[in-house]
């Protein structure tokens, strides 16, 4: 059987009725006009989108305002909003002149760009918050980040209700910033403005609360935390600021009236900033308590200032390998007996915190021990014994090599020096005529061995000589022009001959510059010198002035 065909060019039949109902069966709205841009066709989707159309209408005069400024301007597209629905038109030419405009309801495509580009900027949002809260270790930067951010994302002015750290008085302090406001501005608020706030109790307790406007009376009570001339705000939002130790303060957000309030994902966004912002200041205070404790570590562990002792001149200088805390392995004190006076100069195995506790041990021992055994190296062994006596020895596994020095002044101004060793670099004499001397003290280094065997000597130190004791990070400083070798023991014989005739300070602020040029900015060891004079009847040279340290 075949089937007929067309004719080509052959016209297709004439049914309006058809037509019609191919029309109407489109899922596109569709309204066709005639060349002067009167309605002759509206299809049934355009019909229910568009109920103001009909055939004879003029669009350029129509009731959807978006369509009609199009058809007058000569446009060829339309987007608006119309009876809540989102609408874009494209018009297409036909035969004869007439047009036909092709409607299409984007409602749920727009929200859903909609919702895509505002989970975007919530999440660029807390992205970004999250960087600054993490950037900020200080309370106060904390604080002032947290009442910054929100605004204006979130409100027009945000508040942070909390407690100070002790030991600050124990009422309500507040940080604020408005949009309008040059910086965040800080302040107290008594407990009865903190009760009159609607939740900000309970926020402080750590309990959620809804976004509630605020009544003038609320207002009034709570003036004191907004800017002067916000007015009654039209929503306000407040959050706890919780962390793992519990509630560290209350976020409030407001907004005038004239803003909108606070949809359901705007308040989740606001409690995740407020959690955010919690955990950042809990931190904070954790970083607070640390580097208290850092500081008071550093307080007790650094060299002493250096008393005054008639007859004699002293001076010190340290740099810890750990710039961060500034303490370290190495050691230096100073401490007065009847005749003179005792010092101690040591360099404990290791660096950094650890070696800065067991530095801290040894000091204490000493200051006791001197009080029963003042001669060297009797007192050595005493202090090796405690050491390896202590509950922790055997784990630690760590020792100290150590210079023990008794001083006494002797009646023509000179100094009589008896110097025990264990295991340290040998102190240097450093004569007026620049000749150098080595002490030959040895011994093995203390709080190693039960056994341990030190050694003592003696020398003389005329007026104008000078003792020069120095830990291994001296020597050992590895720099120069192939930044590995080390400074070295010729160098710094080289550089004591050259600074003959110094007084102590000077010295050890040229001996300082040295290795610092040498070593030329790169990592180090631990470094400790104590110069010591005979003569001299004012104070030693101490504290910030004896304590040298070299740039880091």
């Amino acid at each position: 059987m075949t089937t007929a065909r067309r004719p080509a060019g052959a016209a297709l039949p004439d049914d309006s009725q058809l037509a019609r109902e191919v029309l109407d069966g489109l899922a596109e709205a569709v309204v066709t006009t005639d060349r002067a841009g009167v309605v002759t066709l509206v299809n049934a989707p355009a019909a229910e989108l568009l109920p103001e159309l009909s055939p004879g209408v003029d669009l350029a005069g129509c009731a959807v305002p978006a369509l009609a400024g199009a058809v007058r301007a000569g446009g060829d597209t339309f987007d608006t909003e119309h009876h809540g629905r989102r609408l874009r038109g494209v018009r297409r030419g036909l035969a004869g002149g007439t047009s036909a405009w092709y409607v299409r309801d984007v409602t749920e495509e727009q929200a859903r760009a909609d919702a895509l580009l505002a989970e975007r900027s919530r999440t660029a949002f807390l992205a970004r918050a999250g960087s600054r809260l993490g950037l900020s270790l200080h309370r106060d930067g904390t604080l002032r980040a947290a009442v910054t951010l929100p605004v204006p994302y979130l409100a027009d002015a945000a508040v942070v209700v909390h407690r100070p750290s002790p030991p600050a008085e124990d009422r309500p302090h507040w940080v604020r910033y408005a949009a309008d406001e040059p910086g965040p501005v800080t302040g107290v608020a008594g407990w009865r403005t903190v009760e009159s706030g609607p939740g900000l109790v309970e926020a402080l307790d750590g309990d959620v609360t809804g976004p509630s406007p605020w009544l003038d009376a609320e207002l009034a009570d709570l003036a004191e935390v907004l800017p002067a001339g916000f007015g009654r705000p039209g929503s306000v939002l407040i959050s706890p600021m919780r962390s793992a130790g519990g509630p560290a303060g209350a976020l409030i957000l407001a907004r005038r009236r004239e803003r909108g309030g606070f949809d359901q994902r705007e308040v989740e966004l606001a409690r995740e900033f407020a959690a955010r912002a919690g955990a950042a200041l809990a931190a904070a205070d954790l970083y607070g308590e640390q580097a208290h404790l850092a500081r008071v570590l550093q307080n007790s562990l650094l060299p002493p200032d250096l008393p005054g002792l008639p007859g004699m001149t002293l001076a010190g200088g340290y740099r810890a390998a750990g710039d961060t805390l500034r303490i370290g392995g190495d050691f230096y004190d100073l401490f007065p007996t009847p005749d003179g006076g005792l010092f101690a100069l040591g360099d404990v195995c290791g660096k950094g915190v650890g070696a800065a506790v067991l530095t801290g041990r040894v000091r204490q021992s000493l200051q006791t021990l001197r009080l029963v055994e003042p001669r060297p190296r009797e007192l050595m062994e005493l202090l090796n014994r405690a050491l390896l006596d202590a509950p922790d020895a055997a784990r630690r596994a760590q020792f100290t090599t150590l210079l023990l020095g008794a001083l006494t002044r002797e009646p023509d101004g000179g100094l009589l020096v008896r110097v025990a060793g264990g295991g340290h670099p040998a102190p240097l004499v450093v004569r007026t005529g620049g000749r150098i001397e080595p002490v030959r003290v040895g011994g093995m280094p203390v709080g190693a061995l039960t056994a341990a065997r030190f050694v003592q000597a003696e020398v003389r130190l005329a007026p104008g000589d000078l003792l020069v004791a120095y830990t291994d990070g001296v020597t050992e400083a590895r720099g120069g022009p192939s930044r590995l070798e080390m400074f070295g023991d010729a160098r710094l014989r080289r550089a004591l001959a050259s600074g003959a005739g110094l007084p102590p300070a000077a010295l050890v602020d040229r001996l300082l510059q040295l290795v610092d040029e040498w070593l030329d900015g790169q990592v180090h060891d631990d470094i400790a010198m104590l110069v010591v004079a005979a003569g001299g009847t004012g104070p030693t040279r101490s504290g910030g002035a004896g304590h040298r340290r070299l740039a880091g």
